[in-house]
């Protein structure tokens, strides 16, 4: 039990003052609503620093615990604790709310408070599944967490959000679904416990561990998500307005991934080496398949979207070979596609704010009138395409890594989405930033103010910084994942 209940903090902080920021009320008080948000926002992100600098690295164990009686009845508590697979997660959610909250500053004109609002609630339902340690409480906040970004993608979003955002609503809940049944029935072969550490010392036949990897599945990879379940993520990056986009890509994707890590692996490891070979086939099909796809996008939103199927599939690839450099890669991978990707989006949306428009096809020449825009837009494109130096090299290079020692011709089919990478997003940004400006609505562009810049800016620091020295991220890590896969290798059976 810690003494100061950081993680706590880190959930309630971001939800009440989103709260409080949806008492706000009407849009004569958007500038009331803006500040309250900013302040929680803040307030959240400096929550959570300790959690970095009081871990202790040396320790696997889950650090920082809380649990309180919840629904004694049935052994429901409210327990809370985190490992350093789930620690820096905490620490990017709450950093990258802090930048969309600046990010929707001047850009949101109306319903203020509630767009505010809806990002500081999902925020802490965020923290909340990255720290659950009961299986009730982590499905709570799960499923509370489609709420708020369905009303940001159904009310902010484009021309067809309503569409994108049942689609989006009904295929993560649907695998959900799935899921709960698992946790009961771990839940009634655990002598009644809904501890999810009580669960991985479950002994259970390999038939039984085959029934609950399928039902993780179903929910995780829809979350991912993986190919073939992948197909409302580019329809709700379209129609999602910017900020939505960021958190969908930084975070929401990463729950998935984080889903296989803390249930599927421990809890069903025999399972999990099992069906190993699929696994791997589908996170290939996912890094090679859907950067092809990737190449032939029109639009810039959807192009950014498949590119992040892309990059989570190699995640997926990372967790299923069972080494130490492939999960610590997958995860690093996750850490720096929150930075890149979100960096992406906050890139084409100050695009979309001066011209309208995603379409490649209606620009050109940008660089010719907002020179500071493309210099960092140039710095995440070439991150997003694994540049050496940037973040975006780091992870793909860990988990190619690992491939290559699983084994040679999947760390070579892995590595060719370092080609196509860079291929379909230099050739994203060659037209729309190079060339002549053919189109007067360009040529009339200003160049990012220095709310813009100072945003861009700090996300251009933490894609180089963690490029250039990636052992703050790594250390934290590293005793965690050791004993996740001494824990896969020893099994059940």
């Amino acid at each position: 039990m810690t003494a100061v209940p950081y993680l706590s903090l880190s959930i309630w902080i971001p939800i009440l003052g989103g709260l409080l920021v949806l008492a706000t009320g009407s849009d004569r008080n958007a500038q009331v609503a803006r500040v309250i948000a900013l302040i929680t926002a803040i307030a959240g992100l400096l929550v959570t620093i300790p959690l970095y600098t009081h871990f202790n690295v040396a320790s696997a164990a889950m650090q920082f615990q809380e649990s309180t009686p919840w629904i004694p009845y049935i052994r429901i508590n409210y327990a809370l604790g985190v490992d350093g697979i789930s620690m820096p997660f905490i620490l990017l959610n709450s950093f990258i709310t802090l930048i969309v909250v600046v990010a929707g500053w001047e850009v949101i004109q109306t319903k203020v408070a509630q767009y505010m609002a809806a990002f500081l609630i999902m925020s802490g339902l965020l923290n909340g599944i990255f720290s659950a340690l009961d299986a009730v409480l982590f499905y709570v906040f799960f499923e509370a967490s489609l709420i708020p970004l369905y009303l940001i993608i159904g009310i902010w979003g484009g021309a067809n959000r309503v569409y994108a955002a049942i689609k989006f609503f009904l295929y993560t809940l649907l695998g959900s679904l799935v899921m709960l049944v698992a946790f009961i029935y771990l839940f009634l072969n655990s002598g009644g416990s809904f501890n999810i550490q009580d669960w991985h010392a479950l002994r259970l036949s390999l038939p039984v561990q085959q029934w609950i990897f399928w039902a993780f599945l179903l929910s995780f990879a829809v979350k991912v998500p993986m190919w073939p379940v992948h197909t409302w993520l580019p329809d709700a990056h379209v129609e999602a307005p910017t900020g939505g986009s960021v958190v969908l890509a930084a975070i929401a994707l990463k729950l998935g991934a984080y889903g296989f890590l803390r249930f599927s692996l421990p809890i069903v490891p025999d399972a999990s080496q099992y069906f190993a070979p699929l696994m791997i086939t589908l996170s290939l099909i996912a890094v090679i398949y859907i950067g092809f796809v990737a190449l032939v996008q029109t639009d810039m939103k959807k192009l950014v979207a498949y590119s992040s199927i892309s990059h989570m599939g190699f995640v997926t690839l990372g967790f299923f070979m069972f080494n130490a450099l492939g999960v610590e890669g997958a995860l690093v991978q996750m850490i720096s596609h929150g930075f890149v990707s979100g960096a992406m989006f906050l890139c084409i949306g100050v695009l979309y704010d001066r011209m309208h428009s995603r379409r490649i096809a209606d620009y050109g020449g940008v660089v010719n009138t907002m020179p500071k825009f493309a210099a960092l837009f140039m710095l995440f494109s070439m991150a997003n395409a694994g540049l050496p130096a940037t973040s975006g090299f780091i992870g793909e290079f860990m988990v190619v890594l690992g491939a290559v020692k699983f084994n040679f011709w999947i760390g070579f089919a892995a590595a060719t989405t370092l080609i196509m990478g860079a291929a379909y997003t230099l050739w994203m940004y060659k037209r729309v930033v190079f060339g002549a400006v053919a189109n007067s609505h360009v040529a009339e562009l200003k160049d990012i103010n220095p709310r813009e810049f100072a945003f861009l800016a700090v996300l251009a620091i933490c894609v180089l910084a963690m490029g250039i020295y990636p052992m703050p991220v790594t250390e934290v890590m590293h005793a965690s994942v050791t004993e996740l896969l001494q824990h896969v290798a020893a099994g059940k059976l």
